[in-house]
């Protein structure tokens, strides 16, 4: 099956509408992908059924359990896009900030955008724990997939979200262990653990994890600390 296929499919399977200029934005997204990856190194999933299931749909999936239509967005350690931009094609009217620790990932992040007519995104090159002062408390929701240990990223995190938002951390099929490992990280720094939420990649056996935590109060002004503390002694 085409890529334009099995997206059709996998948005049906998950309830979610699916557009035109979504279908051709993710082609473009997928081709400019495969491109600079053979010189980049963005990604060990390749071919376009992986990247249509196992990028664009495990990342689409979170649309079936969170409102992020209207929301600001920020997509931590993003690295090739995922899940940021690959949700800001399924749901073009969030206001979408990509961050990545690596320039090279950046750039390839706003050619990117400019080939998909996204010039709203806002694509920035800078750890988490040293991001814009005016990041702090700034965000609806944060997301992150597949960068740290759970309590790693709520200290990333969880300063970006303004009270009453939400960091959403896409994990494995089981995330007990982080959860637990991470609840007095998510007390320190104002968070509260949500119900997980459980989904299936369509056309896989693959069932993921979003571990989705509520800001509830400020985050200590002392967070987060220099990237050398935090990997030394994570709270």
């Amino acid at each position: 099956m085409t890529l334009e296929q099995l997206l059709r499919e996998g948005f049906q399977e998950l309830g979610l509408p699916l557009d035109e200029a979504a279908l051709r934005r993710y082609r473009v997204y997928a081709e400019t992908l495969a491109e600079k990856n053979a010189v980049m190194n963005l990604t060990a999933i390749e071919g376009e059924e992986n990247v249509a299931r196992l990028h664009f749909l495990d990342c689409a999936a979170l649309l079936t359990g969170f409102e992020l239509s209207g929301r600001r967005v920020i997509d931590v350690g993003t690295g090739a896009g995922f899940p940021g931009l690959a949700l800001k094609i399924a749901c073009p009217d969030m206001a979408l900030t990509l961050l990545d620790s690596l320039d090279k990932r950046v750039g390839f992040l706003r050619e990117c955008c400019g080939k998909l007519g996204f010039e709203d995104v806002n694509c920035v090159h800078a750890r988490a724990e040293e991001a814009p002062a005016d990041y702090r408390a700034a965000f609806d929701v944060a997301t992150s997939r597949a960068v740290a240990r759970l309590r790693v990223l709520c200290e990333l995190c969880l300063p970006l979200v303004k009270k009453g938002g939400l960091f959403l951390a896409m994990k494995g099929p089981d995330c007990a262990e982080e959860l637990a490992e991470a609840s007095k990280a998510m007390g320190l720094l104002g968070g509260r653990a949500e119900p997980v939420f459980t989904y299936k990649i369509p056309g896989t056996d693959i069932s993921h994890t979003v571990v989705a935590i509520r800001k509830i109060g400020d985050t200590p002004a002392k967070y987060p600390r220099p990237w050398a503390q935090i990997k030394k002694k994570p709270l």
